[in-house]
């Protein structure tokens, strides 16, 4: 019991010592919060009547004024209100105290809030310069602060039964605690008085016991750090900063990354050589160093007419070509399998399906075969070049939605994070396609599974509920199925950055008057763009109808304006991309012929393809940028806009429905199936101030800069690896738990 009193009585000294110290500091809390409170009253006061007592005065209305002044001062926490012209106070309230001087109270230029005593209590005296007819005067107004001052000590004494009860609840704790401790000691010195007399206790406490509880600690400290890694939003996320990561987090970690389209491209030109293409892709730009600093392997399909020309037996090939460090592997696919895999199920199927950009996606059985069969066809080449019997395997885009069930059969123990790239619909649309059990159940083979946004996990949850018999854990926006837990995250993908389009860029005037005279535009045109694939998801048709009604609502922009359209051509065996671009090119014959003539072309329509250094000049050249996505998952185009734009100068016209519009707000946000709408938004663009343009493009770059590409991949790999750490403590408590059961 002696104990027992003593652990008591410590925590009541402690908690005593706590409250004394507490106290004043939280009395003074409230009293400065509660003065701030009133400081922001006394500025929506002034906010809300400055335009109207600035009125009343230039034209003298002295009885509308005191009438104001005495309306205001009815409130109850005002105790009075006037206005100091000069030295003299003038229209003072009833309650305005006798001692009060304009002479403290308007000597500053700007707002100021003093404290004066008046009697028994305390009030602040709020001043606020105000121009009336060109003399500069002061609106002062005063509150009483004898409410804060109780409520001071209300907070003084309800803090302190509060803190007495906790005292006293604490050292009842530490009490049985105390008695506990002594009940469990005094066990653990009987169990082993009796294990010493069977000749073995010596061995069970150091053999189980104490190595698996340090090995647990061990693998807790690793998972603290590598949350505060993950958490760590200061992060100056770059390759560097990505290879560190890993070696810390992921050291002796086996990488396989497997996408549809690889980071490599031999192709043979028509003089017979072979040439080295290297695709301008955010996603290569954003794994490559993830691969190259574990010296991992990429598996992707073989499209390159070289490809086979380069490989070594096993269908190898070292990249980068100067300084290999690490293995592409390529996987073969006849004209048929790419054909019902690539153009079918996932670009006539899934990719309408997912987008409701109101093209009617088209499921056939024999893609949905062939589909299958391909994807079975990775997973045996992962399988293949899997070294060790847990990777961390990333599966990249809707090409592959059966591919992490088939690795998960063949590989238990590998993690698994697939991310997928476009948007995923809600359940009701979702609900259509004929294989939603089968493409559910191949997703959720991952352990991790991402998407652009929380909208679109919340989509992929909600269909999870509707269509397969499972648990989902709504606070860990998690899915159990099958017996594992899959994690359903958003990780927002981006950009590099720096861009590596940027460097050797002139400077924002010579791009400008290159792109000018390259397009036959004169200097003092504004230019817009828009760069984008010929695609029908991009809203390309419904920005050049948002023109044809700018033009045509502001006609002053007729010879002013012209909008600079670069579509290159993409998946053309497809009849829907194909009427795509014919419709585009009567549109903008059209409306060139309707607002244009005399060699002013207000759409110039430039189908190909355009090098990303090519992209980033007309990025800085022009005055806006419009991205009109009907839906996208995210949408790069615009975020590249925003890393070009190092003048800080431009406007960003984007679509709601775009995922960058959730991480680029400063942006002009349209809907774009309003053309109306979209005008306004170009028109409000060209005729935005510089400043105001600068401070938009300003908070923007910052978001990109912090957000790029390095950390959407650095934040995968790094939930990942927390991910592995959770698992081996899981494994290791259920190790101790069957040694306690066999010595039992």
């Amino acid at each position: 019991m002696r104990i027992i009193f003593r652990f008591g009585g410590i925590a009541l000294l402690v908690a005593a010592i706590v409250i004394l110290a507490v106290l004043p500091f939280a009395t003074s809390f409230v009293e400065q919060w509660s003065r701030r409170d009133v400081e922001l009253r006394s500025r929506l006061v002034f906010n809300s009547v400055r335009d109207q007592v600035t009125g009343l005065l230039a034209r003298n209305d002295t009885q509308q004024v005191a009438g104001l002044f005495e309306r205001i001062a009815s409130d109850e926490r005002v105790l009075a209100i006037g206005y100091c012209d000069g030295q003299e106070l003038r229209f003072p309230t009833a309650n305005m105290p006798k001692s009060f001087s304009c002479a403290e109270a308007a000597r500053s230029d700007s707002e100021s809030f003093s404290t004066v005593r008046n009697q028994d209590h305390n009030i602040l005296v709020s001043s606020f310069p105000l121009n009336a007819g060109g003399r500069v005067g002061h609106l002062v107004v005063l509150h009483d602060l004898s409410y804060a001052e109780q409520r001071g000590g209300e907070a003084r004494n309800y803090l302190f039964l509060a803190l007495a009860g906790v005292a006293f609840g604490a050292a009842a704790l530490a009490a049985m605690i105390a008695a506990l401790i002594m009940r469990r000691w005094l066990a653990s010195i009987r169990q082993a008085l009796e294990s010493a007399r069977a000749g073995n206790a010596q061995s069970t406490v150091e053999e189980n016991i104490i190595p698996l509880g340090k090995e647990i600690r061990d693998v807790l400290q690793e998972l603290e750090a590598s949350r505060r890694t993950i958490d760590a939003a200061h992060t100056d996320w770059s390759p560097d900063t990505l290879r560190a990561a890993l070696a810390n987090e992921l050291s002796g970690s086996e990488v396989i990354v497997v996408s549809n389209r690889e980071p490599y491209i031999h192709n043979r030109t028509e003089a017979g050589e072979i040439s080295l293409q290297i695709p301008a892709s955010g996603l290569v730009s954003a794994l490559e160093p993830v691969v190259r600093a574990c010296g991992g392997t990429w598996v992707a399909h073989g499209s390159g007419t070289a490809d086979r020309d380069t490989v070594d037996a096993n269908d190898r090939v070292p990249v980068p070509p100067n300084h290999p460090s690490y293995t592409l592997r390529r996987v073969w696919l006849s004209d048929e399998e790419q054909d019902g895999y690539y153009y079918g199920a996932a670009n006539e199927g899934l990719w309408p399906l997912c987008h409701i950009a109101f093209v009617r996606p088209i499921f056939r059985e024999s893609d949905w075969q062939l589909y299958r069969s391909v994807n079975e066809k990775f997973a045996e080449a992962i399988v293949a070049e899997a070294k060790r019997e847990d990777p961390i395997i990333l599966v990249q885009d809707y090409h592959f939605a059966l591919l992490p069930r088939m690795i998960r059969d063949r590989l238990p123990n590998a993690t698994i994070v697939t991310f997928w790239h476009i948007p995923w619909p809600n359940a009701e649309t979702f609900g259509i396609c004929p294989w939603r059990e089968e493409i559910i159940d191949g997703l959720l083979g991952s352990s991790i599974l991402g998407f652009h946004t929380q909208a679109h996990c919340n989509n992929f949850l909600d269909s999870v509920d509707s269509f397969v018999e499972s648990r989902i854990d709504r606070e860990r926006d998690s899915v159990f199925f099958g017996g594992e837990e899959t994690l359903i995250r958003p990780y927002p993908i981006s950009i590099e950055w720096p861009p590596t389009a940027m460097e050797g860029q002139k400077p924002v005037e010579e791009c400008r008057r290159i792109v000018r005279e390259r397009l036959s535009v004169s200097p003092d045109m504004r230019i817009g763009v828009g760069i984008e694939r010929f695609d029908y998801t991009k809203g390309i048709i419904d920005r050049m109808q948002a023109i044809d009604t700018l033009l045509t609502e502001h006609p002053e922009w007729h010879g002013n304006f012209s909008f600079i359209q670069v579509a290159a051509p993409t998946r053309s065996k497809l009849a829907n991309y194909r009427l795509l671009q014919e419709e585009a090119e009567a549109l903008a014959r059209d409306i060139n012929e309707r607002h244009g003539g005399n060699g002013y072309e207000p759409i110039k329509l430039l189908i190909r393809h355009h090098e990303p250094d090519e992209v980033f000049e007309l990025f800085r050249a022009a005055d806006l940028c419009i991205v009109s996505s009907l839906h996208d998952g995210m949408n790069l185009v615009a975020k590249e806009f925003v890393a070009a734009r190092d003048d800080e100068q431009g406007v960003l016209i984007l679509s709601a429905f775009a995922g960058a519009s959730r991480e680029l707000s400063e942006a002009l946000i349209v809907n774009p199936y309003n053309a109306h709408a979209m005008g306004q938004a170009i028109n409000r663009a060209l005729t935005m101030p510089e400043p105001e343009q600068r401070e938009r493009m300003r908070l923007m770059r910052d978001q990109v800069k912090e957000r790029n590409v390095y950390r959407w991949a650095g934040q995968m790999l790094l939930s990942a690896s927390r991910l592995r750490k959770q698992q081996r403590i899981r494994q290791l408590i259920a190790r101790g738990r069957r040694r306690a059961a066999a010595n039992a």
